[in-house]
């Protein structure tokens, strides 16, 4: 991972989401806005990709204690939500893609001005650069700045405590729900109680995504 001192004054964004696979659940897309010197703090306190902590309590654990240094280091923090009926609606004429980079013009818009912005997704990001000449669009974008790896945490924690809302919202009913909402086995054995029960797929549940849900939603219509 690759930051600058030499020029403490510069600041970086770095755009990064948490959720596009998952079942259950929303997206989250993050913005972090770092000057040099904060982004080498962050660097040695071992901010990362959030996906190299791995996942469960302990993962969770050792983000959230991230989250709370980024927050100290950043000069802005921008973190949107974007709910499953959205998904579903833009899934379904084909917008994914579209809708992940109005949410990044969204959060460049509402971040401190950069002067230089990295996004995680080369195919994804690269026609913002129209747009945003100073915009990096790179695959793997952690490994250029760690604005990057410190908007995937702060995306990440927010989309984990939404989904832990949902599973203590069902437990009572359903028991532990494990799996983090992705197609897994345990999200599958949550889905078919749950249809089993009330004969339609959770709220929470993405009626247009491939796999459990989907197979589930064609079997009931």
């Amino acid at each position: 991972m690759t930051t600058t001192t030499l020029f403490p004054d510069i600041v970086t964004l770095g755009i990064d989401e948490a959720g596009r696979g998952p079942v259950i659940g929303p997206l989250v897309m993050a913005g972090v806005a770092l000057r040099a010197r904060r982004a080498a703090v962050l660097s040695r306190a071992g901010v990362a990709d959030s996906k190299s902590f791995g996942a469960g309590e302990d993962a969770h654990k050792k983000r959230s204690e991230l989250a709370r240094r980024i927050r100290d280091c950043a000069e802005s923090i921008v973190v949107r939500v974007i709910d499953v009926e959205t998904i579903d609606r833009r899934v379904a004429q084909n917008q994914l893609n579209y809708l992940e980079r109005e949410i990044a013009t969204e959060i460049i818009a509402a971040s401190v001005v950069a002067k230089r912005i990295v996004c995680d997704g080369e195919i994804l990001f690269a026609q913002m650069a129209a747009d945003f000449p100073h915009l990096e669009a790179k695959n793997r974008g952690e490994d250029h700045h760690v604005a990057v790896a410190a908007a995937s945490i702060m995306a990440k924690v927010e989309r984990d405590e939404h989904f832990f809302a949902i599973a203590r919202r069902y437990e009572p009913e359903f028991g532990p729900i494990a799996g983090g909402g992705y197609d897994n086995a345990a999200t599958h054995r949550f889905l078919e109680m749950y249809v089993a029960a009330y004969g339609r797929l959770p709220p929470e549940a993405r009626k247009s995504w491939g796999g459990a849900a989907a197979r589930l939603q064609m079997r009931l219509f």
